[in-house]
């Protein structure tokens, strides 16, 4: 079961991304990695194994953007090695992705036959090259993921990050969870309240089906038809349960 963050915020958020996939290691997983954005430009930093080869990645190589997604990987396509590793990329978008999707074999091939290069034997990758190839042909960030939402098959959570595009990320809900976090002029996104327990205890679940295009000024929820909706906005205690654990 992997682990998803993501993170609109006003300081280099790698350091928040890196301690909120510590508090996904529940879960279980072979390899991490996070995405930024570096002057807007979309930027990785990758390992296999535990988040301690992941940080001493970032030391040696730092990001600083303010905008950024996060994962712990549990193997189920691929092996567990750094290029199996999430974040997935394209030159337009990164994705994470908690998850099978149940069609990517045959979505690869198309991909393929049409040009698309894939660097790993990941499911997720397909995701990046789908959105990428609706984004070719005009689409912005918004309407590319609403066209590849449809295509794919499976249960599923994803969060996205977009070159260029500081103010924006985007999730969505299919049999996997997905929570946004409200902050002060900060927005997040994660597997559950407990990875965003210390950012905010303000948090929405999405419903099965729903995605949801995340700003620092808030958040606009789709349903699985496109129509925009509202979810409950709760306050979580995930931070108390962590103090009690000692965490």
């Amino acid at each position: 079961m992997c682990g998803i963050i993501g993170i609109l915020g006003h300081e280099p958020v790698a350091g928040q991304l890196v301690d909120a996939l510590k508090r996904l290691e529940y879960r279980g997983y072979d390899s991490a990695g996070i995405a930024t954005l570096e002057r807007g430009h979309l930027t990785r930093r990758r390992a296999e194994g535990k988040l301690k080869n992941l940080e001493r990645r970032l030391e040696q190589h730092p990001l600083t953007g303010t905008t950024g997604i996060g994962h712990t990987r549990w193997a189920t396509h691929g092996k567990p090695n750094e290029t199996n590793a999430h974040p997935h990329a394209s030159d337009r978008v990164a994705v994470v992705h908690n998850g099978i999707i149940e069609n990517f074999g045959e979505l690869r091939e198309t991909l393929k036959q049409q040009g698309f290069k894939f660097e790993s034997e990941t499911d997720t990758e397909v995701v990046a090259h789908l959105v990428t190839r609706e984004m070719k042909k005009g689409l912005g960030p918004v309407d590319a993921v609403a066209a590849t939402l449809p295509q794919l098959k499976g249960a599923f959570a994803l969060a996205f990050l977009f070159e260029g595009e500081e103010d924006v990320l985007i999730g969505a809900r299919r049999g996997s969870p997905l929570a946004v976090g409200f902050g002060d002029g900060e927005m997040y996104l994660g597997s559950d309240a407990i990875a965003l327990a210390p950012f905010t205890d303000t948090i929405s679940y999405l419903d099965d089906g729903d995605w949801v295009v995340v700003q620092r000024k808030g958040a606009e929820v789709r349903d699985s038809a496109g129509h925009t909706v509202q979810r409950p906005i709760i306050k979580s205690n995930a931070a108390a349960l962590l103090i009690d654990k000692g965490n």
